[in-house]
């Protein structure tokens, strides 16, 4: 590996913002120098991130990249601390850490709740839910003399809602939920409030199932139980916890950051609301186009190569912790063309985005977050047309940490 004070081509590699921060002027920097580029992680352990959009692609589907922690040198060598703020990232037991037979395995528990047919089947209780949080934003909105957080009332209550739902978790748990995945993903946060908010985590979500192993209902983790308890190697404890984390985080961190990027870019480019609310675009597009040009996932770990690498002539040491640089690859003009950096719900590229994966790893959750995103900006803009920002955009705090990105929380005036 690089030193850390050395990178290909000279110069320091690139150091990763614990506290996180808008993405997108870094992103440009680096993609100049090429699709590849070494960074520091918190504690500075060494990584890199792949960038550019084809790069990424291939790297994503890449058959000598694993996602099984054991594959990561570093912490095969005890050097990764326990309250390292990314290492539930590596170590949590579940499909994102999974290669092959167990990865499939542990996909197809899940699978069949996620299939676009079961997705449609959800359209009217969706519909339902954005209705009422529309009520309950107006009456924030009332309360807040004119202005209420629309990440708060509206962006996250809904795919928090919806996938707990799926899930079997009762509405009195969300909040909590919420609140301990935040910090799970954070990575600007110490090492024992970090080992603090995993063990309570894993705690929770373990009463939870046991809760649901003594009355098990029409949910996922009742289904995830009985193939636990079914004997043989379907499914261990460990691997249920994890699978819940997950499916708690993924199933509604990103549709939050989704929605929340959606309502800013469309507030900051009202001739691109107008194309869709005269109808030269649909709602569907815009939730294509802010994933390509605002990824609610900006740098996601990890991935690490079982033997040494060169991804676009760079090299890849084996054993690297890689991050997917899915912000970057969105807005990389050698797939995307010179005006990358252009929020356009009319645009029609001949290049796919990245932004929920690829390869076998790819977000099985995509059609969950596109129907939720599309229902909720359709609905909101429907009902309040004049809606816009109620502070700056460069006013807005940002999310907590470099995985994900967004801003903590949205003012805005229904107009």
């Amino acid at each position: 590996m690089n030193s850390p004070h050395t990178a290909p081509g000279g110069g320091a590699p690139h150091r990763l913002d614990p506290a996180g921060g808008c993405p997108h002027a870094d992103n440009a920097r680096l993609l100049a120098r090429g699709a590849v580029a070494p960074v520091l992680l918190p504690g500075d352990v060494e990584g890199m991130v792949v960038l550019g959009h084809d790069a990424l692609r291939d790297f994503l589907s890449h058959p000598e990249v694993g996602k099984d922690a054991r594959h990561f040198t570093a912490l095969a060598e005890g050097r990764i601390p326990e309250g390292w703020p990314l290492r539930t990232f590596a170590t949590v037991q579940g499909m994102t850490t999974a290669d092959d037979a167990d990865h499939r395995r542990l996909r197809s528990l899940v699978s069949k709740a996620f299939t676009p047919r079961r997705i449609e089947e959800l359209r009217p209780r969706v519909e339902a839910v954005t209705a009422n949080l529309l009520d309950d934003l107006a009456e924030a909105a009332r309360a807040g003399e004119g202005v209420a957080d629309l990440r708060r009332h509206y962006a996250l209550p809904l795919p928090l809602g919806v996938i707990c739902e799926l899930l079997g978790v009762a509405e009195e748990h969300q909040d909590r939920l919420h609140h301990l995945s935040s910090q799970v993903v954070a990575t600007d946060i110490g090492p024992e409030q970090a080992v603090a908010a995993n063990r309570e985590l894993v705690e929770l979500l373990a009463a939870i199932a046991a809760d649901k192993a003594r009355e098990p209902g029409d949910d996922l983790i009742s289904a995830l139980i009985a193939a636990r308890d079914e004997g043989g190697d379907r499914l261990s404890q460990p691997e249920l916890i994890g699978t819940m984390v997950l499916l708690i985080i993924a199933g509604h961190e990103t549709t939050l950051n989704l929605v929340t990027n959606a309502v800013r870019a469309l507030c900051a480019h009202r001739d691109q609301l107008a194309h869709v609310l005269e109808g030269r675009a649909g709602w569907a597009d815009v939730v294509e186009e802010t994933l390509r040009w605002d990824s609610p996932v900006s740098y996601f770990p990890f991935r690490y190569p079982v033997h040494d690498l060169t991804v676009d002539g760079t090299l890849i040491p084996r054993g690297t912790p890689v991050l997917a640089g899915y912000s970057a690859a969105g807005r990389d003009p050698k797939a995307y063309g010179p005006d990358a950096d252009r929020f356009d719900v009319t645009r029609s590229p001949a290049v796919k985005h990245l932004s929920l994966g690829h390869g076998p790893h790819y977000c099985l959750g995509a059609p969950l977050a596109r129907l939720e995103a599309t229902l909720a900006l359709e609905a909101l803009f429907t009902r309040f047309p004049d809606l816009d920002l109620a502070v700056p955009e460069a006013g807005l705090a940002r999310h907590a940490g470099f995985v994900g990105n967004s801003v903590r929380a949205l003012p805005v005036r229904l107009g």
